[in-house]
């Protein structure tokens, strides 16, 4: 996650000015709005602890991608609409944090025969396309999001539920357009 990303997450969250911001950190809002434009990505360590003592996160993993943020949930099942939300973040290695971008919480069970349950992160790489038989995060109709198999016939795709409770749903031939990739799905996080 930019820097950018995280003024304007917390600017808007909070109700804070750039001049706000800038009167914690020690700088003027001219600077801050420079950070949060992405003009300026040269700053100065001190002011990357201010940044994260007033966000509660450590900004600097964040630039650096050893932290990734968790964008909100997805369902594994049907139904639920997708709406970008900020949970928190999670800590990955440096190897993750190479291969992935962020994490979404899931809620359902449809999935749970590929170990995937309802409360779980699952890791997530951006992309605008997967191979037949990946586990991918899907948007349907530009609203509804969802976590399944997706798997690809000559003028079919099938999204697959990995527990027999769900029917599969198949989109065909001009259907397909409805459907957006929006990740593949790497791994799962689990918390006992």
């Amino acid at each position: 996650m930019e820097l950018k990303e995280m003024i304007q997450y917390y600017r808007k969250k909070h109700g804070w000015s750039l001049e706000t911001i800038g009167d914690y950190v020690g700088v003027s809002k001219s600077t801050i709005k420079r950070w949060e434009d992405g003009e300026s990505k040269h700053i100065p360590e001190t002011k990357l602890e201010k940044l994260s003592e007033l966000f509660g996160i450590n900004v600097s993993a964040c630039i650096h991608g050893t932290i990734k943020p968790i964008l909100g949930y997805v369902k594994a099942g049907y139904d639920l609409y997708a709406e970008e939300n900020l949970l928190g973040y999670e800590e990955v290695s440096k190897c993750d944090a190479k291969l992935g971008d962020y994490y979404l919480k899931v809620q359902g069970d449809s999935m749970n025969g590929s170990r995937i349950y309802d409360g779980d992160l699952v890791y997530v790489k951006s992309c605008q396309d997967v191979k037949s038989g990946d586990l991918a995060v899907v948007l349907i109709d530009g609203q509804e999001v969802t976590i399944k198999k997706v798997i690809k016939k000559k003028d079919a795709v099938i999204l697959m539920a990995s527990n027999p409770a769900y029917e599969p749903r198949i989109f065909i031939k001009e259907e397909i357009r409805r459907l957006t990739i929006l990740g593949k799905i790497l791994h799962v996080k689990v918390y006992f």
